[in-house]
């Protein structure tokens, strides 16, 4: 009796033993499933967070023209006293001081002119002038060699082909030396009151900001923006958004932290987006420092810029 209880007892213990080992397995196992499990739910949790963002719902072509014409209206009411920052007293002054613009400031064609066109006030006496003597003139505006030549071409070709007068049509304008569309549009929105949009540098930069185009070649540039706002507002629109490219929003810092029109704006976030940092970027008025002019228009509210010599 005793042999068999102590077999029995054998037996039990082999099978709890047999029991526990594969307990232990089961154990082994699963834990091992778990942590490949959570290792497989943390990659993926991983994968999750690092999957890019959805991309932004595009913008229909008629949101995008709501959303310009709205940032002319707002630039209208910042810039009530735009205008263009040349000194002009007629057509052929203004014709002038455009082709000397081109590589230069307004300001330093604006310091230099006065002097020029007391040597030369019609285009028969520019016509008339002494290359080396008008080089020296318009030295400080600078490239005056070629500026020379085109003026005195200009000039010759306003004696000759147009009776001395600068023509109100876009198609002889061009033909001048020196005159492209840029010119001719300045020329025939200022002085004849024929809309044109002026694509400069800063026109072209903040259409481009704004998204009403990538063109880069201001020809088409300009057909674009043409088919956005009605023909009235040309002109206009040209002196806002050049007035707003030098003063808020500048090409290389532009102050986004102080533009007024930051809500409307696609590229807010270029710049500096810190007010106080955002107004210590602003120019002429803006900044409370003289504008581009001699002689500004009277409502302007910023102060003269000084004379050749003067500062």
């Amino acid at each position: 009796m005793k042999a068999a209880k102590t077999g029995t007892t054998a037996r039990t213990g082999t099978t709890a033993t047999t029991a526990t080992k594969a307990k232990a397995a089961t154990n082994a196992k699963t834990g091992t499933e778990s942590k490949a499990a959570a290792t497989t739910a943390k990659g993926a949790t991983t994968a999750k967070a690092a999957a890019p963002r959805k991309a932004p719902k595009a913008e229909s072509h008629l949101a995008m023209v709501r959303r310009a014409r709205r940032i002319n209206r707002e630039l209208a009411d910042i810039y009530p006293y735009a205008h263009p920052e040349l000194d002009f007293r007629n057509p052929f002054e203004l014709l002038v001081a455009t082709v000397l613009s081109a590589q230069t400031t307004d300001l330093r064609v604006n310091q230099t002119t006065p002097a020029l066109f007391a040597a030369y006030p019609t285009p028969e006496d520019m016509a008339a002038a002494v290359p080396e003597e008008m080089e020296e003139i318009i030295r400080p505006t600078g490239f005056f060699r070629a500026k020379t030549k085109s003026l005195l071409g200009l000039s010759a070709a306003l004696r000759d082909e147009f009776g001395g007068e600068v023509p109100g049509r876009l198609e002889d304008l061009v033909k001048l030396p020196g005159v492209g569309r840029k010119t001719a549009n300045v020329v025939l929105g200022n002085a004849f009151g024929v809309p044109g949009i002026t694509v400069d540098t800063h026109f072209g930069r903040l259409v481009r900001r704004w998204k009403w185009t990538d063109e880069e070649d201001p020809v088409k540039v300009e057909a674009v923006v043409a088919g956005i706002f009605p023909k009235s507002e040309w002109t206009m629109l040209s002196h806002r958004v050049v007035f707003h490219g030098r003063r808020i929003c500048h090409a290389r810092k532009p102050a986004c932290g102080a533009c007024p029109i930051a809500p409307l704006c696609p590229s807010y976030g270029e710049g500096e987006t810190d007010p106080e940092k955002a107004r210590k970027l602003l120019k002429y008025e803006m900044g409370g420092h003289p504008g581009q002019r001699l002689s500004p228009p009277a409502d302007y509210p910023g102060k003269p810029a000084p004379a050749l010599g003067a500062g």
